[in-house]
């Protein structure tokens, strides 16, 4: 997957969408990017851009107007920021009137310089719920209270739920644009207005990538034994070890034959597993993202027994001095801390 690593705000603007108006409220101006402004919206894009549901897409063959508007303005055609704004808050206004399951937000579109390029970012900042104190006069005295701010925005530390950072398209790239797009699940969702943002304003569609072929493989592998090696400790931990020791070594992993070192001697789980991962959408051959590999292996979590919870850093895990897990021989194993000098209760 392309990362990025250097962000460089340009301009900046914000549009209020609130489905009980009956149009959007549109910003004559751009932010004035101060240090705080500036800082509050760099750490939003950032925690965007390295949150692991940010997936890559490109855009739909038929017409759509913010793929469009987008590009006429990172390729020069048109260079009106603010109009180009405001033409993203009327799409997605008229999207959002259209359902009501769709939240009031501030809509922030941002005109970005990256490592890898320019792009315009769109961020839908959904309300949170936030509480200030009051302060009035009441015979004389000052009587302080708590009060709701229920139109509050996301604070840094707060994960966005819908945003995109659309690239210029050119010839031959695998995707247009990064989209989180994260769902939440209710009885009272439709189909419609729970694919509104990428279905109906972006008009594009999700590209599989190594980071995601990468995840979707460890995950399924976890799935896999925890369903199937129920009673045997020792042979789980060496599919685990097995599984996590490819992902570090090798640029790619073949599905066949890592069941085939895996069950070599048991054909009908090696069969079951490959048609598993198979199902789950991965091809023969699997691409390892090693950045994403790095960064999930540092820490292991281990729920043992459903009694005891460890956890211990990648270094440790692999350090005999420090930690050992012995076989029994009957499908248990020992989990051994060794030469504990200094402990803390938490």
């Amino acid at each position: 997957m392309e990362y990025i690593n250097d962000i460089n705000i340009q301009e900046a603007v914000i549009h209020i969408l609130d489905s009980n108006s009956t149009e959007p409220i549109l910003n004559e101006y751009t932010l004035e990017l101060s240090e705080d402004i500036y800082k509050f919206l760099h750490k939003h894009i950032e925690k965007c851009l390295k949150d692991e549901e940010l997936k890559t897409a490109i855009f739909n063959s038929e017409r759509n107007i913010v793929k469009e508007i987008v590009q006429d303005y990172l390729n020069g055609v048109d260079n009106d920021f603010l109009g180009l704004s405001k033409e993203l808050s009327r799409q997605l206004f008229s999207i959002m009137k259209g359902n009501v399951n769709i939240p009031a937000c501030d809509l922030i579109v941002a005109s970005l310089i990256t490592d890898v390029g320019p792009m315009i970012g769109i961020l839908k900042m959904d309300y949170v719920k936030n509480f200030t104190h009051s302060v009035e006069f009441v015979n004389d005295k000052i009587g302080i209270g708590i009060v709701p701010q229920a139109a509050g925005l996301p604070g840094s530390s707060q994960r966005i739920q819908k945003a995109a950072f659309i690239k210029p398209i050119r010839e031959g790239q695998i995707f247009d644009l990064y989209v989180i797009d994260k769902q939440k699940k209710s009885s009272e969702d439709d189909e419609y207005g729970a694919n509104y943002f990428m279905n109906s304003f972006l008009g594009c569609s999700i590209v599989a990538n190594k980071r995601d072929m990468t995840k979707t493989f460890l995950k399924a592998a976890e799935t896999w034994t925890r369903s199937n090696i129920t009673e045997n400790a020792e042979q789980a931990e060496l599919i685990r070890t097995t599984v996590k020791s490819k992902l570090k070594e090798e640029d790619s992993i073949n599905i066949q034959e890592i069941s085939n070192e895996l069950f070599k001697e048991d054909p009908t789980k090696r069969q079951d597993f490959e048609v598993f991962m198979k199902g789950n959408g991965l091809e023969e051959e699997v691409a390892v993202d090693k950045a994403w590999v790095e960064k999930k292996l540092k820490r292991i979590r281990l729920k043992i027994d459903k009694d005891i919870d460890l956890y211990i850093n990648e270094d440790a895990y692999h350090d005999n001095s420090k930690f050992e897990i012995q076989r029994n021989g009957d499908g248990s194993i020992n989990m051994i801390i060794k030469h504990v000098i200094n402990y803390i209760e938490k």
